[in-house]
């Protein structure tokens, strides 16, 4: 079974699959085709994708790609525990500029879907974590973008000090979403 979980912002859903456990461990299918299509979730995914960050306090993001390379996600942390946010840049969007946080772990087994027009970025609060991701349109450098993790218009609750944050340098410079050079339509690909 697979069940879909509507989320404070527009499109953007929360996935939960069995989970079989017993004195071994356990088995889940994170993801099959056919019955994620039967619940309403029907993406062609193209390419999977891992990080691994090996110090809680690894922050990766807000990243996004302008379309027509936007790129629609499916995440879940194979290991460890994120806490993951995504944030509505979709113009004419009912929930634009808006954001929202999610605890995803290897314990919850959940999995996140983020829609095209979305950014998206995680925080690590446990060492050694794998995050594993599906999306649906490959790379484009000249397609990347960003936005401010610390963007005091969008106000992201991060669940540490922002001074104790790990950015790579390009993560560290993205613009304020006022600045960001978006060109989403809600509604439109």
């Amino acid at each position: 079974m697979v069940k879909v979980i509507d989320t404070k912002l527009q499109d953007a859903k929360i996935i939960e699959t069995d989970v079989f456990g017993d004195h071994r461990g356990f088995f889940t299918e994170t993801y099959t085709k056919q019955k994620f299509v039967e619940a309403g979730i029907d993406f062609d995914f193209t390419q999977d994708n891992q990080s691994l960050s090996v110090e809680p306090g690894v922050l990766r993001g807000l990243h996004y790609q302008r379309a027509p390379y936007a790129q629609t996600k499916l995440l879940r942390a194979v290991t460890g525990v994120i806490y993951d946010v995504i944030v509505d840049i979709r113009k004419g969007s009912p929930t634009y500029g808006q954001w929202q946080g999610f605890i995803l772990s290897e314990y919850n087994h959940r999995q996140l879907l983020v829609p095209k027009g979305f950014a998206h970025g995680f925080v690590t609060l446990t060492p050694n974590v794998n995050v594993a991701y599906k999306v649906d349109g490959y790379y484009n450098p000249e397609a990347d973008g960003g936005i401010a993790f610390d963007d005091p218009d969008l106000g992201i609750d991060w669940p540490m000090p922002l001074e104790h944050l790990i950015l790579s340098d390009k993560d560290k410079k993205h613009p304020r979403l006022k600045d960001a050079d978006l060109n989403f339509t809600y509604g439109k690909d």
